[in-house]
């Protein structure tokens, strides 16, 4: 089942970890600019055996905590 153009376990807030090839293709980011972002630290990432995940629990909490001003 799908909800708008992302399948619905991606719209759901129980997904705390992404591959960093499906977060760029989400937020609509070449794979190559993502991939230097987090080398950077610009993205929180977690690291699994040999495999490197973007932390989206932690960036939702992150973006949550952030003032915007307008």
């Amino acid at each position: 089942m799908e909800t708008g153009n992302l399948p619905l376990s991606v719209n759901s807030q129980n997904v705390p970890l992404m591959t960093r090839q499906r977060f760029a293709q989400l937020i609509g980011l070449p794979e190559g600019v993502l991939n230097a972002q987090a080398d950077k630290g610009y993205w929180p990432m977690v690291k699994i055996g040999k495999y490197s995940f973007v932390n989206i629990a932690l960036l939702n909490k992150q973006l949550l905590e952030r003032e915007f001003k307008l």
